[in-house]
């Protein structure tokens, strides 16, 4: 098994039991407890579990959201993937959403220079990168800035919001499940997740593998009010398909 299967393994265990010990692990992986520990460490730094005395936690069952420059570091090459597919999506004129987050990031830096666009955005971030295109017009929806997303939230979001009908919505999330639907740790901004999907015609869930099969602290939307989940192919086929089933196109690129 290579190290990134078990570390999967590992992350599996901790999300369906709420905490994995390093000495069993060690014990069934037939590894040293010190490979364990640096896999532990390997999960921390992705931002998905975080290290307790003997083990380690998933971040979900804390409350937890890891740092946005932690979550940029990791899975770049899928989340370029999902970016360049999502470009499929844009409309040739008219506006769209696009939602704070580090896949939708990557979407602002790819966005065509030869179409004229409204961009609404509420990462200040996405506004300073988008700012300079000459064919754009960027909205930036104000309000309390969150330090460890970057995201605009609030009413001052929430209101100018409630007056917008957008041709496309491209949605991050931290969670994404059948049973649960689009969860995220923060109520504040799950509230402008929720105003963005019922602000726009089409809705596209732009998520990693990682996302999936996880439920966070509050839901912001169902899986049926979402049109296209675009997502990697590290996703399970099995888990892919009862996605799709609650409702959306599920896209793995």
């Amino acid at each position: 098994m290579y190290a990134e299967e078990r570390q999967q393994a590992i992350l599996g265990q901790a999300r369906a039991n709420g905490r994995v010990d390093v000495v069993a692990l060690a014990e069934e992986f037939g590894v040293t407890t010190e490979t364990i520990r640096r896999d532990l460490t390997v999960l921390e730094r992705a931002g998905t579990v975080r290290r307790v005395h003997g083990g380690a936690i998933p971040v979900e069952r804390l409350g937890f959201e890891p740092e946005l420059a932690a979550r940029d570091a990791v899975l770049t090459e899928e989340k370029e993937r999902i970016a360049k597919a999502a470009l499929n999506e844009l409309p040739a004129d008219g506006s769209v959403i696009i939602d704070a987050g580090t896949t939708t990031a990557r979407l602002v830096q790819l966005m065509p220079a030869d179409r004229e666009l409204t961009v609404i955005v509420n990462s200040p971030p996405h506004a300073t990168t988008l700012a300079t295109r000459p064919n754009l017009n960027v909205i930036m929806l104000g309000g309390r800035v969150r330090g460890r997303t970057l995201a605009t939230v609030d009413d001052w979001v929430l209101r100018p919001l409630a007056d917008l009908w957008v041709d496309v919505a491209f949605i991050a999330t931290n969670g994404c499940s059948a049973a649960h639907g689009l969860t995220t740790s923060d109520q504040a901004e799950a509230a402008v997740k929720r105003a963005m999907i019922t602000s726009s015609r089409r809705r596209i869930l732009l998520a990693d593998h990682t996302k999936m099969g996880n439920d966070y602290l509050v839901r912001f939307g169902t899986l049926d009010e979402i049109d296209v989940v675009i997502t990697d192919t590290r996703l399970d086929t099995e888990l892919a398909a009862g996605i799709a089933a609650a409702g959306p196109e599920v896209v793995r690129v």
